[in-house]
Formats: C-alpha cells, sequence, structure tokens
C-alpha cells in the first residue's frame, strides 16, 4: 500500500524544523504550538535521526534525561514538554528514531513485503516515515498531527525525514499541511545589531530541499525588530508578519503567552482553512507563569532545594525534576532555587570528615531531592547525603534509585547491617554480602541491556493512614511511572520495618515490589521507586514535589 492510500484525509500536519544550531527549543516551540491548539486533537510525533531504536541506552550527560511514557516508552526529552503543554499521556509509537525506521525495512524486506523489490532509501525509507505518520493520524483520530523533526537543517541523519515531510506535503495538499522553522538570530558583541544571515543561510539550506517555511520563528536575546522581520521575510518569501520573535523567556510557559501575541495562531488558521475556533483560554496559565517568573528578591518566599545526584554537567539530565520543582513552587507561590550537587565528589573532601562537610552544604538547604541514577559512581556521596538529610531532620525525597540508596543508608546506620548495599554495584565488581536491594525477580537472565527494565505505568497500592495516603489526599490508589530493575530485597523488609521504617506504597500482590518508604518520626522523609516528575504539569503539580516544598517551608521559617 502506497503513502497515498494511507492518508485519512481528514488530518493537517504541522511540521517543525530547526537551523543554524542544535538546543534552539524545537520542542518547546512545537509543544507551545500545540498548547494553543488546545481545542483540537493535537498529536505529537518527534522524529530523531539516530540511529539507536530508542534513547533508553543512551547517557542522560550525552542526550539529557530518558522520558518514560506510561506505556512503557523511552523516549526523548521532548516528549516531557508536549505531555505538560498539551495535558496529553504520549505513545511509544509517536517516537520515530532513525534505528526504528531502518529496523521496520529491514524486517520488512526479510519477510518479504517488498516481494524482491531492490530497497533503496528514496522511496522506501522516506516510505515508512510516511506511512508511519498517516497511520499514526488515522489510529489516533488526529486533528492535527504536531511531528518535530530532530537536529538541524544540513545534518545528514535528518535528510530522510526531511524529505519525506516533502513528500507528505505534496500528498495532503497546501490546505492540509504547515511548515514552520526554528532559527537563530544572534547579536554579536559589538555590533548590537540582530543578524539575519544565519537566518538566511538555513532557510536556503530547507528551500534546497523543496521546503519553503509558512511561518519562521527567530530566536533571540530581544524581540525582533520590524526591520530584521521585514529583512527574513524577504529572503523567506513570506508576509513579514509570518517571523515571529522567539524570544528569550524567564519560564518556557511564557513561551505559548508570547507566540499567541505575536498572532501565531491566526496564520495557522489562515493556512490551514481553519475557521469559526476561538483562541484557548489561558487564565489560569497565566497566572501561574508569573509566579513562576518570580526570582528570589523576597527571602522569606525563596525556598533552596539541594539536587544531589552524578549527571551534572548536562543540566536537561533532571530536566523533569526541575521542571517539576517549578511546578509546585508556582503553585505555592513561592520562588524555588535549585543547589546542585555532584555525590561523584561529595565523598571526597580535602581535608575535612564527609558528614561534616556535606553538612555545611546542607545547611543553608530546605529540603534534598536524590533523583534516579544507575551504578555505584557519585553512590556512596549520594548515601551520605541521605544520612544528613536524615539526621538534621531536612525534608527529602529519594526518587527510585535515590529509595533504594535511602534503604541502604537506613539499614547501615539503624538497622545494625553496616555491610547493606544494593546489589547493582556487583556489575561494578563490589562484592555485596547484605544485598538490601536486588535483582527484580524473573528478570535475572534478561540479555537485551533495553528489556532489564520494569517500565511504564504502574497502579502503587497506599497504605492506610500513611504519610503517603495523605500526599496523595486520601487515595488508596494511585498510577506512576517506573524506570528499575532491582527492589528492595524482601528478605529484609521485616528487619526495615522493625526498626522504624515504613513501606507505605506496594505494587499488586502478585509481585508485592515495595514502591514507597517513608520514616514517621521525620518531618518528611519519602521514597518512591516511581518517577513523580514525568507526570507534574504546572496546572497539576506532583503531588510529591508539592508536599516536599510544603516541608520545605516550614523548615524555612524555623530557619528564619
Amino acid at each position: 500500500m502506497g503513502s497515498d492510500d494511507c492518508y485519512n484525509g481528514k488530518s493537517k500536519f504541522i511540521f517543525i524544523t530547526g537551523g543554524v544550531l542544535s538546543g534552539l527549543g524545537k520542542g518547546v516551540a512545537a509543544a507551545s504550538i500545540g498548547a494553543l491548539l488546545s481545542r483540537f486533537r493535537v498529536i505529537p510525533v518527534k522524529c530523531d535521526g539516530y540511529l539507536n531504536v530508542d534513547p533508553g541506552t543512551m547517557n542522560p550527560i550525552e542526550h539529557g534525561e530518558v522520558f518514560v511514557l506510561d506505556d512503557g516508552g523511552e523516549v526523548d526529552m521532548d516528549f516531557g514538554h508536549y505531555e505538560r503543554f498539551l495535558h496529553i499521556n504520549g505513545k511509544s509509537e509517536w517516537s520515530l528514531t532513525m534505528g526504528k525506521v531502518f529496523s521496520t525495512l529491514i524486517d520488512s524486506e526479510r519477510q518479504g513485503v517488498y516481494a524482491g523489490t531492490t530497497i533503496q532509501f528514496i522511496p522506501h525509507v522516506a516510505d515508512v516515515i510516511k506511512n508511519h505518520l498517516f497511520k499514526t493520524a488515522s489510529k489516533e483520530s488526529a486533528d492535527i498531527m504536531l511531528v518535530e523533526i530532530g537536529g538541524t537543517v544540513g545534518d545528514l541523519e535528518n535528510e530522510f525525514f526531511i524529505e519525506a515531510a516533502r513528500q507528505l506535503s505534496n500528498i495532503v495538499g497546501p490546505d492540509n499541511c504547515i511548515f514552520v522553522h526554528l532559527t537563530y538570530v544572534p547579536i554579536p558583541n559589538g555590533t548590537h545589531e540582530q543578524k539575519s544571515k544565519p537566518t538566511q543561510m538555513s532557510v536556503r539550506g530547507l528551500n534546497e530541499r523543496g521546503i519553503y517555511p509558512d511561518i519562521i520563528i527567530g530566536r533571540c536575546s530581544e524581540p525582533l525588530s520590524p526591520k530584521i522581520k521585514e529583512k527574513i521575510a524577504l529572503y523567506g518569501n513570506i508576509p513579514s508578519k509570518n517571523v515571529i520573535s522567539g524570544l528569550d523567556m524567564e519560564s518556557v510557559y511564557e513561551i505559548p503567552l508570547s507566540y499567541q501575541e505575536e498572532g501565531i495562531l491566526d496564520i495557522i488558521f489562515k493556512k490551514l482553512k481553519i475557521v469559526g475556533v476561538s483562541s484557548p483560554r489561558m487564565d489560569e496559565w497565566k497566572r501561574l507563569v508569573e509566579v513562576c517568573k518570580r526570582k528570589y528578591e523576597d527571602p522569606k518566599k525563596t525556598l533552596t532545594v539541594a539536587l544531589c545526584g552524578k549527571y551534572m554537567q548536562l543540566e536537561d539530565s533532571y530536566a523533569s525534576i526541575r521542571e517539576a520543582l517549578v511546578h509546585a513552587a508556582a503553585n505555592l507561590n513561592v520562588a524555588c532555587k535549585l543547589k546542585m550537587l555532584d555525590t561523584e565528589f561529595l565523598n571526597k573532601p580535602e581535608g575535612k570528615d564527609v558528614l561534616e562537610y556535606i553538612k555545611e552544604q546542607l545547611a543553608d538547604v530546605d529540603a534534598v531531592i536524590v533523583p534516579g541514577g544507575f551504578g555505584s559512581r557519585g553512590m556512596e556521596g549520594k548515601i551520605s547525603a541521605i544520612q544528613v538529610a536524615r539526621e538534621m531532620n531536612i525534608p527529602f525525597l529519594g526518587i527510585c534509585y535515590g529509595m533504594q540508596l535511602a534503604v541502604v543508608e537506613y539499614a547501615r546506620h539503624k538497622c545494625g547491617i553496616p555491610l547493606a548495599n544494593t546489589a547493582e554495584v556487583e556489575s561494578d565488581g563490589i562484592e555485596v554480602k547484605e544485598p538490601v536491594i536486588a535483582f527484580l525477580p524473573g528478570l535475572e537472565y534478561v540479555k537485551v541491556l533495553g528489556g532489564t527494565l520494569r517500565k511504564g505505568g504502574y497502579d502503587v497500592f497506599l497504605k492506610k493512614n500513611s504519610l503517603a495516603e495523605k500526599i496523595y489526599n486520601g487515595a488508596s490508589v494511585i498510577r506512576e511511572r517506573f524506570r528499575h530493575r532491582y527492589e528492595v530485597n524482601p528478605l529484609y523488609i521485616n528487619k526495615l520495618e522493625e526498626n522504624g521504617l515504613t513501606f507505605s506504597g506496594h505494587s499488586v500482590k502478585e509481585d508485592n515490589i515495595m514502591q514507597m518508604m517513608e520514616i514517621s518520626e521525620h518531618p518528611f522523609f519519602v521514597g518512591c521507586q516511581f518517577h513523580p516528575e514525568l507526570t507534574s504539569t504546572l496546572l497539576k503539580p506532583s503531588p510529591l514535589f508539592y508536599n516536599l516544598l510544603k516541608a520545605g517551608e516550614i523548615r524555612r521559617n524555623e530557619r528564619g
């Protein structure tokens, strides 16, 4: 079946491409456009040129965090923006990597689908991409398909996605497809003048591939001047009103509002022949954005949170945690300042006692978060930070590996098991005699790296009258997202609970994995095996982050 036969004749397509350099924020731009189209059923798709099937095995320092969907899919962090801005649950098939494209193509060829035809990049690779987009549109009954093409124009790895987009636009017709191009407008030091040349070259590169953008968003530190808009419009062959300022914002949640003021919806509606639809009401969004923009002028309204992790070289490694804190802070009407502590070095202070050094580092913080991660690097630093947070009564949230290490710390220092450890470090050659954290049953013999994780959304049953139940407003069952391969060893649960640790969340009775832990005598000491940051939004913050900051607010007031 050809691509023409796959089109449902109903869905409209918005393609977002990027130029000049990577990291301009195509994902946020796409999500912002989607937020303004909330009256429609908008389905986002991210096209990534790398040959990995998904980013699940990629280092967060290299690629940023791995975002986990409810269906267990491991996808690009841009899906975090999609879910937070569009208020949807993404699906694995909405992520299309070149690795998936080639896998599909080769599998089909081996199964005889092509009946002996010589397989070529064009048309066959482009056909796989087009068919995937059309089938997704049909399956999801999409009003609008929002397709972000990763990388920049001119990158070898995204050429086939761009060619597929060109071909698709011809199939669906000009009334059903619009191209948005995000580019960069620099202001070089010493000139104080916006420069359009990088944008001109980027648009030319797109034109050479047969695509003529309908909207050009110029990312700049200042609003684009009328003069520069006219110049970009001239080279882009579009009206100057179709050149949009992609202004650097204090908060990413301002961007939809900025695009709305620039009239981007009118341009989209006109091009796609959409009539009789009003702009969305975003009153509550606007109110919370104003709180998000608040800086740290008022110390009494500012909370400091220590994030104790090991992927500190790239801010995007903990992008969703940062956003979850923004959401919680905005809804509490406070500002939140992050203090980043690299746990690889916390346990190596020169000439100082480890715990005393960490106490100094945490003396001015109102809450501590130990996030997820893998391996032994930085592990002991995390455990020491957890010990200090517990002993100093600092509100604490341990996420995934952070919860597991909180259990290890408690076993070592409160249960008389000094050799307590996680079996995870055995792969690094460390002997573990007391594995209070063990491999998940049933996954011991899985050899494919991407298949050794328990991933996706699962129900968590909360213990009655626990802090967890209170945090989740009396709910007995909640649903959260997981990504782990180790669990609390059942052989140690009784010993841990006898010494004051409470396991307040667990999975279904068939496997009964411990999903949450807490210490009742502590102001706020909670660990969760899941990743609550993945389901937090500006309008509906994660209860765990919200209550962590509430506890931090109490500590802040006590500290004066």
